[in-house]
């Protein structure tokens, strides 16, 4: 559940992916945004197995790495929490744009976000935080991958939908609380786990 809920964070403040899912729904409609919110999933996807294999790979190489890999998670999670409090709540995305064939819409959200590095280097951080060291890590992470996928195919959705219908509810104040909120519950959640020690 606590793992749930911190996904459920992670997927519902705005980022780049988001904000391009939002202006493809303003601007081209709800189905836009659900197409460009499949891109930006698979492509998620394939970033969770990235961290899986190499996270594998680095526990194998280094026994102590696991440690290692987890403070520098927390202290991640906290740095990216104290941007987030501060966030403007700014939603930069552009309506005129003209309509493109559904597969356009699938690859821009994989372009998205694969070129925000900041996606890769919080699964990176946030995944192992979760990882229960006497079994698999692999396997683990997979598992805990496809349920940040889920849950944030179900956030994006939301708002997809909402863009698509009613630009009034995504106005920045609304986000700069969101944000906030977030912030603060991601650098008590670094705190938490960087004393932690696997059993």
């Amino acid at each position: 559940i606590p793992y749930v809920l911190a996904c459920f964070l992670f997927s519902t403040v705005p980022g780049p992916s988001v904000t391009v899912v939002i202006g493809n729904s303003l601007s081209r409609g709800t189905k836009a945004g659900l197409l460009t919110i499949l891109g930006t999933e698979l492509a998620m996807f394939t970033m969770v197995l990235t961290v899986a294999i190499g996270l594998e790979a680095v526990m194998a190489a280094v026994s102590s790495a696991f440690t290692i890999i987890k403070l520098i998670g927390a202290a991640y999670l906290i740095w990216i929490g104290w941007k987030m409090f501060h966030s403007t709540g700014h939603l930069d995305f552009d309506q005129r744009s003209e309509r493109l064939p559904p597969a356009r819409y699938v690859v821009q959200g994989e372009i998205i976000s694969w070129s925000n590095p900041k996606t890769m280097l919080f699964l990176g951080a946030f995944l192992p935080q979760f990882v229960d060291l006497p079994r698999p890590a692999f396997d683990q992470i997979v598992v805990l991958g496809l349920i940040v996928l889920a849950v944030a195919t179900l956030t994006d959705c939301v708002y997809a939908v909402l863009a698509g219908r009613m630009r009034q509810v995504l106005t920045g104040a609304r986000i700069r609380v969101m944000n906030r909120v977030s912030g603060v519950v991601l650098m008590l959640g670094g705190v938490w786990l960087a004393p932690l020690r696997p059993a």
